[in-house]
């Protein structure tokens, strides 16, 4: 890992998420994406700070993840390698700024490149760690995003107020991020979108917004929204549209609305209202 600097943060929170296994529709990282974009303004000198680069040649394998050729304006050809890059992104409104972590999941040596990841995160005083991921779920597109949040350790989860994962099965480098971070005593929370599995073939901005929305919460701040709402009204028309010129698909996403409508029909009343009132004021207060 090459470091460019240490800056003076306060109270980081560090952000991670990686394209590849753990990023269905890229709505994960498309939130990060947006988390860099939504406070940056060069006009006043707030644009995130690169931190460090993580050296592809250590943890990727490239022929599965091929470096990309990009030609510009002068017809000068240059590659661009799959890699991890750290941003500081600083938030003067907010108690705290915060450590974003980007890229593509590597491809070897997990142990090494989280135990690099970790200790830039000792350096930079982080005590707490949020990992972002999507998945393939049967969900309606024409619903809510449901984002599930937990704790990698039940002391972790109950303090922390979020559920504790019972996920059993293969994982990727989240999880062992996840993992490390309960061996060195530094709190972990990971939140989850579920992405509708029959579009997934495109981005998904109502998964990102999901996810944004969701961090929001958790850490009772508010972010900008920008054209995320636009999109993820965009974006669901189109899949309607979609799934309306096939009629296996139509009736699957009726059966799907019909089994999440009766599933959800006590938290609608209750506290996914109380999260939608609580969201809304902390706009009108950040404004």
């Amino acid at each position: 890992m090459e470091i460019h600097q240490i800056p003076s943060l306060r109270s980081p929170v560090m952000v991670i998420a990686f394209s590849g296994w753990n990023d269905a529709a890229e709505a994960a990282t498309g939130a990060l994406s947006h988390l860099l974009a939504s406070w940056s303004d060069p006009e006043f000198d707030v644009v995130p700070e690169l931190i460090a680069d993580v050296d592809p040649e250590d943890f990727y394998d490239f022929q599965v993840n091929r470096p990309m050729v990009e030609i510009d304006e002068s017809s000068v050809r240059a590659l661009t390698w799959p890699g991890t890059q750290i941003f500081a992104l600083k938030t003067p409104t907010l108690d705290h700024d915060f450590v974003v972590v980007r890229g593509v999941e590597p491809s070897m040596k997990w142990k090494t490149f989280t135990a690099d990841l970790l200790d830039l995160a000792d350096d930079l005083e982080v005590d707490l760690v949020i990992t972002l991921g999507s998945m393939l779920a049967d969900a309606p597109h024409t619903r809510p995003i449901t984002v599930s949040g937990s704790g990698a350790h039940p002391d972790i989860a109950q303090r922390l107020g979020v559920e504790i994962s019972k996920y059993e099965g293969p994982t990727g480098i989240l999880g062992v991020i996840q993992d490390g971070c309960v061996r060195r005593g530094v709190d972990a929370v990971s939140l989850w979108a579920a992405v509708p599995h029959y579009a997934s073939n495109s981005p998904s901005p109502k998964a990102t917004l999901a996810l944004i929305n969701a961090l929001e919460d958790f850490l009772e701040i508010s972010i900008p929204q920008g054209v995320l709402p636009d999109e993820s009204s965009a974006w669901e028309i189109e899949v309607s549209e979609m799934a309306k010129e096939d009629s296996d698909v139509a009736e699957y996403v009726k059966a799907l609305e019909e089994s999440k409508d009766a599933s959800d029909l006590p938290d609608v009343t209750g506290e996914s209202i109380a999260r939608e009132l609580e969201r809304f004021l902390r706009r009108q207060n950040g404004s």
